[in-house]
C-alpha cells in the first residue's frame, strides 16, 4: 500500500451512496477499498499490451506515382 494518500471527491446520488455503503458492508469492505480496487483494475485495463504480444506492424506502402 502507498505511504502517501490523496483525497478524491465525487458527487453521487444519496440513495446510491447508501446502497453502495450497504453493499460494501455485506462484502466486509470499506467503500474506499472498493473504489481503490475499481480504479486499479480500470487502470490495468487501459495499459497497452506488451510489445511482444502485439501484432507486428506492417511496413507502409509507398504511394503510387501517376
Amino acid at each position: 500500500m502507498e505511504l502517501k494518500t490523496a483525497r478524491l471527491t465525487i458527487l453521487i446520488d444519496p440513495a446510491k451512496k447508501l446502497a453502495f455503503e450497504e453493499l460494501c458492508r455485506t462484502q466486509d469492505m470499506t467503500p474506499s477499498q472498493v473504489v481503490r480496487r475499481l480504479i486499479r483494475e480500470f487502470m490495468e485495463q487501459q495499459e497497452p499490451e506488451p510489445a511482444t504480444r502485439r501484432a507486428p506492424r506492417k511496413a507502409a506502402v509507398p504511394a503510387r506515382k501517376r
